[in-house]
């Protein structure tokens, strides 16, 4: 991996990370930039405005570049994957009868949004991953003509299963569903090329593989789908003309800007900018190697030592998350253990659930499992 990766993550002595899939430490480039956004708030005030709107305007290009979208406009800020996902949720015009299809197993963010829809007559199917052993397949079952969106992680939280978005976002595409991808666990983390993936939103936000703040995620809509969403918030912002603070008549931007009502929110903007800048410079390839030989050499580990697996074992169904379980344990009081003795981890599914980025060092990951195997001798039973 890249020295100029490892080089920005400057954790403390004694700290083993593992818990990317929740909340990542920031690079130095990151910690910097917010400094300095401080001071120069501290000294001059808005005098930089210029420049931070420049600054916002890189972060567009390059979350563009991050999932290949064809333009920094097509990309929106939002507060939250959450919010992302409501704009979807709350901007497709429903009709009573109506379903979506997704998965049990989703994180809150891809769960609520969807359930909430039962108020206007609309159906939520959801597939049970624990049943199933070809979940593209399976979701495509789900489907039928009163189906109008599937809406799934590319990556599950706490089994770190990974979805084959190309098989099953071309699909859905012939059968006219539109496919809404929950992308928080993947991006940062594998590369990512909507020419390749036939996707209609995708939502994100930048606390975890990007290795940048909360409070700040990218929301990208298919162009040709953008003025179909109803709008649900409105503010200076979201106008075509939006520094023309006297005129009368308005209407939404043409870009993705109309879904941001209100003033960005510069702090993330600075902090998930320079975020990325390392990222793209390390090159997703590469960062997707060093995650993929981490997450091989973790699963080594857990069957070395008799535990139990509970992500995918193949390969191509990982990404950064591989949980397991001691058994005859308590795995939250191991987790506990865990955290005290500053293994950074969390416990998810069950399991305790283990994500290393690709500056991580190999060996930390033997010391974590090592730790674990000891914490687990005076763990409960």
């Amino acid at each position: 991996m890249s020295n100029l990766f490892q080089d920005e993550l400057r954790l403390d002595d004694g700290l083993i990370y593992l818990n990317h899939a929740a909340i990542a430490p920031w690079p130095a480039r990151t910690v910097a930039a917010v400094q300095a956004l401080a001071t120069s708030l501290g000294r001059t005030g808005s005098k930089a405005y210029l420049d931070w709107v420049a600054t916002e305007r890189r972060l567009r290009e390059r979350l563009a570049a991050l999932i290949g979208a064809a333009s920094a406009d097509d990309i929106a800020l939002s507060k939250s994957t959450s919010e992302a996902l409501s704009f979807v949720a709350e901007g497709l015009d429903w009709q009573s009868g109506d379903n979506v299809v997704g998965i049990r197993q989703e994180f809150p963010s891809n769960r609520i949004v969807w359930e909430a829809l039962a108020a206007r007559g609309v159906e939520y199917r959801q597939l049970d991953l624990d049943t199933s052993t070809d979940p593209e397949a399976d979701l495509l079952a789900l489907c039928d003509d009163r189906s109008r969106l599937c809406a799934v992680s590319w990556v599950q939280y706490a089994s770190g299963l990974r979805l084959d978005l190309a098989r099953l976002g071309s699909e859905l595409r012939e059968r006219g569903v539109l496919f809404c991808v929950d992308g928080i666990q993947g991006l940062g983390a594998l590369p990512f090329d909507l020419a390749e993936i036939p996707a209609d939103f995708i939502a994100a936000d930048g606390h975890k593989w990007m290795l940048g703040p909360e409070g700040l995620a990218l929301f990208w809509v298919r162009p040709a789908l953008r003025e179909t969403l109803k709008l649900t918030q409105y503010g200076w912002h979201m106008v075509e003309h939006a520094g023309d603070f006297d005129r009368k008549d308005w209407r939404p931007a043409a870009s993705a800007r109309r879904f941001e009502a209100g003033s960005p929110n510069m702090l993330g903007i600075h902090a998930l900018e320079a975020s990325l800048s390392l990222l793209l410079a390390v090159g997703l390839d590469a960062i997707g190697t060093g995650i993929a030989e981490r997450s091989a050499r973790l699963v080594e580990l857990i069957d070395r030592h008799g535990l139990e697996l509970l992500s995918p074992r193949a390969p191509e169904r990982r990404a950064g998350i591989v949980t397991f379980r001691v058994p005859g344990v308590d795995n939250q009081a191991l987790y506990r253990a865990l955290m005290q003795q500053d293994v950074m981890c969390a416990h998810r599914g069950g399991g305790l659930r283990f994500s290393p980025h690709a500056y991580t060092p190999m060996e930390q990951l033997d010391q974590a499992l090592e730790q674990a195997l000891a914490a687990a001798q005076g763990a409960p039973r």
